[in-house]
């Protein structure tokens, strides 16, 4: 089993990063692989709506990195999103990248790319728009007939400056057990899938 999870940070290796590494390791404990993908530095650029990525199932053009995340996403068992909270929402290249990859999804959508896997997200914020951020990222998981992940509170943490979250010890503690429950949730997946 693995878990990609993708940091729609500006900032790399920042607060955002940190708390989705706090999930990974909670995963890495229950021996699921992960791989972390940081969008800071990363070209994506906005869906064009040409609709040629009906048939192909990944987007036609490759001038940034969408297709190789894309394809990252379609073999992983779980995906985890963590965005700061930039103008009460997610960062514009996560948003960038949402739109392209639910694009492909409902263009290909007899292919189920992106059904049954686990969604999990995080967010960061400075003070306000975090349930904004974390709705954002979640709509794309249920249109997507994703199973998400809860935790025992919204998985959010409070930071301005790099490093900032790990004061934020209920925050920390909510994205543990955020990890935790994804990883009981991927094993439950994997032991039905195996009996059938």
């Amino acid at each position: 089993m693995n878990v990609l999870a993708i940091n729609g940070s500006a900032r790399q290796d920042g607060n955002t990063a940190i708390l989705l590494n706090t999930v990974l390791k909670e995963l890495h404990k229950e021996g699921i692989e992960t791989e972390l993908i940081q969008l800071s530095g990363q070209k994506i650029a906005p869906c064009q709506a040409c609709w040629a990525c009906s048939g192909l199932k990944n987007c036609l053009h490759g001038e940034d990195n969408f297709y190789e995340i894309l394809e990252k996403v379609k073999i992983a068992d779980g995906i985890l999103l963590g965005s700061p909270v930039y103008a009460a929402n997610i960062s514009a290249t996560m948003q960038s990248f949402l739109e392209r990859a639910a694009v492909v999804a409902d263009m290909n959508r007899e292919a189920k790319l992106l059904r049954h896997k686990v969604g999990a997200t995080v967010a960061v914020a400075r003070r306000g728009g975090a349930l904004q951020t974390l709705d954002a990222m979640l709509h794309f998981f249920l249109l997507q007939e994703m199973f998400v992940v809860g935790s025992s509170y919204w998985p959010i943490a409070y930071g301005q400056m790099s490093g900032d979250v790990l004061q934020d010890q209920e925050g920390l503690a909510t994205a543990k057990t955020l990890g935790k429950n994804m990883a009981y949730l991927l094993k439950t997946l994997k032991e039905r899938r195996n009996e059938q």
